[in-house]
């Protein structure tokens, strides 16, 4: 909250915390006051945890309670009991634990599910970026080549550069210290095939992303999506990459970075019989989908998420941007 004394107006409240004055160059000034809250939650014993728990509703064994508590953190395990939280805190009739650990554990298989797509799907969007690049502009055109990476986006060529450098020189692969000695007097970075080996995903979704635009559609190609909507979605997988490699909640996240969903002249499937909404987990999983279906034909992966599901009958749909019928789509009728 601010109070400004420019116009010689001074209001007076009782504040949380003191009131603070600052000088402009100008010579105006303006008092603020800090209402920050001072965070006064105690630590609590595993006994004590499962006390509170009781208190506000909770059902079931303390032992079993205390046991799921020793191995996941109270705040983290907090995320999936949210949904059975009356605004007073106390659970809503009938909540139990094991409902709950049911819900954390779906979501961790879940993770694991969608990590095992997104670590097929970044090594081929690795390859292909090598093998176009290098095709277009030779070994090292990503580095002496402005023209390999004319696209104006952030990072910056500059800054994508120091990225690669970065990447490049904390990688402790044999094959890296190979090339270093045996070529790094000549070559300070290593040819586009071995450099997107070593490279953090994120530093790859910028190289595509500031490749040209004709080799970006050439790359998206080989996936059968319109370069617009693949830039959408590598963006995406490397944000969600990232969720699960920090075992974030997952199941009923609402995405503020939603993938494109591509148009239906360009990707009829994806629109028959229903439009798939972008901002839940469906999303992810449908991107997955079509990708492995192109990278990896053959591979159980939709199956696995379809018994996945059906297994946890309990996981309301909803939450996860599923509708009923969801299993009539295009990308996933077939299973």
């Amino acid at each position: 909250m601010v109070f400004s004394d420019i116009y010689a107006y001074i209001y007076i409240i009782k504040a949380a915390g003191p009131l603070w004055k600052h000088t402009l160059p100008n010579g105006s000034f303006f008092y603020f006051v800090d209402l920050a809250v001072k965070y006064t939650k105690p630590s609590l014993t595993i006994d004590e945890q499962v006390k509170l728990l009781q208190s506000r509703g909770m059902a079931g064994d303390p032992t079993r309670i205390g046991r799921r508590l020793k191995v996941v953190n109270y705040y983290r395990l907090s995320g999936y009991w949210y949904p059975f939280r009356n605004p007073d805190n106390s659970f809503a009739p009938g909540t139990n634990i094991e409902e709950v650990w049911k819900r954390y554990m779906f979501d961790r298989k879940l993770r694991l599910l969608v990590m095992d797509a997104i670590e097929r799907i970044e090594v081929a969007v690795r390859t292909q970026i090598a093998y176009h690049q290098s095709s277009q502009f030779g070994p090292f055109g990503y580095i002496e080549q402005p023209n390999a990476l004319p696209t104006k986006v952030k990072p910056d060529r500059t800054e994508l550069l120091e990225w690669i450098r970065k990447d490049v020189t904390r990688s402790r692969e044999s094959f890296m210290n190979h090339f270093q000695k045996k070529y790094g007097s000549d070559h300070p970075f290593p040819p586009i095939w071995i450099a997107t080996e070593v490279l953090s995903f994120g530093t790859v979704v910028a190289l595509y992303r500031r490749s040209p635009k004709w080799l970006q559609k050439n790359i998206a190609k080989e996936f059968d999506v319109p370069s617009v909507a693949f830039q959408s979605w590598l963006l995406t997988l490397n944000t969600i990459r990232n969720y699960c490699a920090h075992h974030s909640r997952l199941y009923n996240r609402v995405f503020t970075l939603k993938p494109e969903i591509p148009p239906k002249h360009s990707v009829p499937d994806w629109h028959s019989p229903f439009v798939i909404s972008n901002d839940r987990v469906f999303a992810i999983l449908s991107i997955c989908r079509y990708l492995m279906q192109r990278i990896a034909p053959n591979s159980q992966w939709g199956y696995r998420v379809v018994k996945l599901i059906e297994d946890h009958p309990n996981i309301p749909l909803i939450v996860m941007g599923i509708p009923q019928n969801w299993k009539d789509h295009e990308l996933w009728r077939e299973i």
